[in-house]
């Protein structure tokens, strides 16, 4: 008996059920199921009023204040509750701010200086892999 994989079987189930439907309504759906991982760590070592200002990291400063030119750290989380954790990481091992942080799709972004935001970014990434348990990506930079 040959061995089947498990990519050839769900091609044949769907070929099959497709075959079968053809003609008919057919309506597909995609579903993700979050593991563990950090899938994005990423430091923007100087932002640029446009990036700054897309990301919508200007909104709430107090009148006065320009952040432009500060560095940016995006951090990827599944799941995506895990962002709040990792936001209190965060500020915890680093001299930074909250940019931006979405519980229901797991996003982080971090401003302050440089090496603060790497510091985090590092920090972050570590406390996630080694306490945790989770699957980490390499921390980019640039």
């Amino acid at each position: 008996m040959a061995h089947i994989t498990k990519q050839e079987l769900l091609e044949k189930i769907f070929n099959d059920d497709y075959e079968h439907l053809k003609g008919k309504k057919l309506r597909m759906t995609r579903v993700r199921v979050p593991g563990k991982e950090i899938c994005l760590a990423h430091v923007i070592s100087t932002s640029q009023t446009c990036v700054y200002q897309n990301l919508g990291l200007h909104i709430g400063v107090h009148e006065g204040e320009d952040h432009v030119g500060e560095s940016i750290g995006l951090i990827r989380f599944t799941p995506w509750e895990a962002v709040v954790a990792a936001a209190d990481i965060a500020i915890k091992s680093a001299d930074i701010e909250i940019g931006f942080m979405d519980r229901f799709c797991g996003s982080l972004i971090i401003t302050g200086g440089i090496s603060q935001v790497q510091t985090a970014v590092e920090e972050v990434v570590r406390y996630f892999n080694e306490e945790l348990g989770f699957k980490t990506c390499p921390i980019h930079r640039c």
